[in-house]
C-alpha cells in the first residue's frame, strides 16, 4: 500500500491528532500548514487528506468525506480563537481577521449576525495585533497567536468565540476535521488515524511540553499554559453532540450566505 499525502494544522491543538503518525511512513507522508493552507492543498488535490477547517466541508460537500469520530472541538472557551478589543462586541464597526482562518471567520460572521446583532466591515490582515487594531475596532486571532496573547497587559478584552458559540447554542463547536475525497483512504488509514488520536490524548503533557519548550520560555509559563489548554479547552472526538453542533453551524452559516445551503454530513465508511 502506498502512503497518502497529508496536510495537518501546525498549531498546538492539532498535535494530539498526529501523535506517532510520523513513524507510519508506510501509510502517511505528513506536512504541517496553517488551516487555510491545509484546505487549499486539499482543494487543489495536492494532498489526499487534510485536517481542514470544518467550514470547508460545507463549501465542498459534494467532494469531501469526513473521517468519522475524530475532530478538533471545544465545549465552551477554546482560548485559541478570540476577538481582541477594548470595546463591547455590540459596538464594533470593523474587525480585522487573519487570512489563515476560514472556520473562525465564518463563525465570527455568524456570531455578529445572530448573537451580537452587528454588521461590521471585515478586513483581512496578517496576524499582527497592533497593526490589526490600528486599522480596525477589533482583531480576530487564532491558534498560538491567540493562546499566548497577553491581552490584559495591553488593556484589551479577549472575547472567546468558543464561549460565545456555547452561550448562543448550548452545543460544542467543531473547529477542524480530517477530510478527503471519496476512496482517498482505506480502512487501515482510518484505523491508524484513530490510533494516533488515542495515543495523543494519552500523551497530552508530553505533547504540550515539547511544543511549548520551543518557545524558549524560561519560567515555564508557556508549558503550563499549553498543558492547561490541551486538557481543558479542546477535545478530539466527534460524537453525536459534536455532529449536532457542526450541523447547527452549517445551517447558520448558510442562513447568512457565508456558504451554500447545508447538506448532510458525509463520512468515510
Amino acid at each position: 500500500m502506498s502512503a497518502i499525502t497529508v496536510s495537518a494544522v501546525e498549531y498546538l491543538n492539532a498535535r494530539p491528532l498526529v501523535h506517532g503518525l510520523d513513524a507510519r511512513s508506510d501509510l502517511f507522508s505528513l506536512r504541517f500548514d496553517v488551516p487555510a493552507k491545509c484546505a487549499s492543498l486539499l482543494q487543489e488535490k495536492s494532498v489526499d487528506l487534510g485536517l481542514i477547517p470544518s467550514i470547508e466541508c460545507l463549501r465542498h460537500q459534494s467532494d469531501y468525506r469526513i473521517v468519522p469520530e475524530i475532530a478538533v472541538a471545544s465545549m465552551g472557551p477554546v482560548a485559541s480563537v478570540a476577538l481582541f478589543t477594548d470595546r463591547p462586541p455590540t459596538s464594533l464597526r470593523s474587525i480585522a481577521v487573519d487570512a489563515g482562518s476560514r472556520t473562525s471567520t465564518a463563525l465570527l460572521r455568524v456570531l455578529c449576525a445572530k448573537w451580537f446583532d452587528i454588521e461590521p466591515t471585515f478586513v483581512t490582515l496578517r496576524p499582527d495585533l497592533p497593526v490589526m487594531l490600528k486599522r480596525c475596532d477589533a482583531a480576530l486571532l487564532i491558534g498560538d497567536e491567540a493562546l499566548y496573547q497577553d491581552h490584559e497587559a495591553i488593556g484589551l478584552d479577549k472575547i472567546d468565540l468558543g464561549e460565545e458559540w456555547l452561550a448562543m447554542t448550548g452545543l460544542p463547536f467543531v473547529w477542524a476535521v480530517w477530510a478527503g475525497r471519496e476512496h482517498a483512504v482505506t480502512a487501515e488509514h482510518l484505523q491508524a488515524l484513530t490510533a494516533a488520536r488515542d495515543a495523543g490524548v494519552g500523551a497530552l503533557d508530553e505533547i504540550a511540553d515539547r511544543f511549548a519548550a520551543a518557545r524558549d520560555d524560561d519560567d515555564g509559563e508557556s508549558i503550563a499554559r499549553a498543558r492547561e489548554y490541551l486538557h481543558e479547552n479542546v477535545f478530539y472526538t466527534l460524537d453525536e453532540q459534536g455532529r449536532a453542533g457542526l450541523k447547527k453551524f452549517f445551517t447558520l452559516a448558510s442562513d447568512i450566505e457565508v456558504v451554500p445551503s447545508a447538506g448532510p454530513l458525509r463520512f468515510f465508511e
